[in-house]
Formats: C-alpha cells, sequence, structure tokens
C-alpha cells in the first residue's frame, strides 16, 4: 500500500491498510492508524500520532515544526484523532514548549483547501474549517463549531461549540457556543439555529439559547449582570450552562 516513489523513515509506524501515495514524504516519529489515507506529495513529520481512516490529501504539510520565534527544536507533538478530512494545501504544525507541547485534534473534522492550524491550537469534534480560514497559536475550537472562508483567529482565542463564523470573520475575541458572528472586526449576529435545528436541538432549547443571547446582547446589561441572568437560565436549562461557563472562563473578553 505503499507507492515505490514514496519516502517513509524507518523510524516511522504504519499500521495495515494505510495507504502512502506516490511522492509523499513520512517522517521518524510518525504513527499512522489502519485505514488512513496519505496522498500523493503529502509531507507528514514528526512527532505525530494519526489515528484510523484518516485522509490526508495532495501537498497538505501535517505535524511541521511550529512558526514561532521562540521555538529552539524541543520535541514537541501533533495528535490527530479520526475519520478526519485534511484537504490540499492544510497546514498543521506541532506545539511548542511554551506551552503544553501538544497540538491536538479530535475526530470526523473537515479541514479544507488551504487552512492553516497553528501550534498548540485544540481542536473538538465534528468541526469545519473552510477554504482559507487560520488559527493562530493556542486556539480552541470546540465540537462542531464552523469557520467559514477566510475567518482569521488571534492568538488565544476560543470559540464555543456550535459556534458559526461567517466567511471573512475576523477574530481577536472569544466567541461563546451557538453564537453566529462576521464582520472585520467580527461582532454578533443571533445563534446558529439553524445548526442547532440540524444537530436535533429541540425547540424549547433554542428558545432557552436565544433568551440567554438576549441577556448577553440585546438587554443592555453590563457583563456581570448579564451573566448572573444567564446563570439563572442554565438552572433550568443544561445547555445554556456552557454558553454561562464560557462567558464566566473567558480570558480575551467575548466578541459583543
Amino acid at each position: 500500500m505503499i507507492h515505490p516513489t514514496a519516502v517513509v523513515d524507518p523510524g516511522a509506524r504504519l499500521d495495515e491498510g494505510v495507504e502512502v501515495g506516490p511522492f509523499a514524504v513520512i517522517g521518524p516519529g510518525v504513527e499512522i492508524g489502519f485505514g488512513t489515507w496519505i496522498g500523493p506529495h503529502a509531507v507528514v513529520r514528526g512527532p505525530t500520532r494519526i489515528g484510523r481512516d484518516n485522509r490526508i490529501f495532495q501537498f497538505a504539510s501535517v505535524g511541521e515544526d511550529p512558526q514561532d520565534k521562540k521555538y529552539g527544536g524541543e520535541p514537541t507533538r501533533l495528535e490527530i484523532g479520526d475519520r478526519n478530512r485534511i484537504r490540499e494545501y492544510v497546514t498543521i504544525h506541532r506545539g511548542t514548549a511554551q506551552d503544553r507541547g501538544l497540538t491536538s485534534i479530535g475526530d470526523d473534522n473537515l479541514f479544507m483547501v488551504a487552512t492553516h492550524v497553528a501550534h498548540d491550537c485544540r481542536i473538538g469534534n465534528q468541526v469545519i474549517m473552510a477554504n482559507a480560514a487560520s488559527l493562530g497559536g493556542h486556539v480552541v475550537v470546540e465540537d462542531w463549531a464552523i469557520l467559514g472562508g477566510f475567518t482569521i483567529v488571534h492568538q488565544f482565542c476560543r470559540i464555543g461549540a456550535h459556534a458559526f463564523c461567517a466567511m471573512g470573520s475576523m477574530l481577536t475575541r472569544d466567541v461563546p457556543p451557538y453564537v453566529t458572528v462576521g464582520g472585520h472586526p467580527a461582532e454578533p449576529h443571533g445563534i446558529n439555529s439553524e445548526g442547532l435545528r440540524r444537530r436535533g436541538f429541540p425547540a424549547e432549547t433554542i428558545a432557552g439559547i436565544k433568551r440567554a443571547y438576549r441577556a448577553v446582547y440585546v438587554a443592555g446589561l453590563k457583563r456581570d449582570e448579564a451573566l448572573e441572568r444567564v446563570q439563572a437560565l442554565a438552572v433550568e436549562l443544561p445547555e445554556v450552562a456552557a454558553f454561562a461557563s464560557f462567558i464566566a472562563d473567558s480570558n480575551r473578553s467575548i466578541v459583543r
């Protein structure tokens, strides 16, 4: 399953069923799980661990050194879960010693053409990054978030679960769960109602999330006042608890 023109280092560990295309390069310290396909001219450097049934398309660069001037060659890592699709010209970099030394990606994510995941980022599950969306270092993207094409995320930002960032969004602050944002700089534009409906959220739950959104973004309350109101709503609706805790824990402040 390894093309004769591919270069696979003897220190790499490939499970049975891994396919490596023409002129691909697999470096030392790379582990690849069953059923994963590495396309032609793709480059995977280690230490990197890739799970099962992933597809890494041509000219992708996975596990390269971080673009951080403080990086001094320390042995940092990249971990990728299962069933991810990493399209052409995607770049995903390992972590740095100044953080936890790890860039991590969960399961069932789609990274479209020319997207970039910088060092020490943490990507959850079922995330979509559309063409040329880019993350600075240390960014956290939670489950089911969607980043439209050419979205740019400042380092250390956090994007909550089920959030939606419109095409060309410029993010310098955190985006709470369920919220839709867009613009340069990004501003809030309601909740991701359609995405929540598609994922099976009941109508009453979506209505409760809308009430929480209005408390933060429409009622004209100060942050602490809005947070107190959202926390009260969370007592009756567990889905709002994630919204409340995200706002309480935000270090960069939220898009508002």
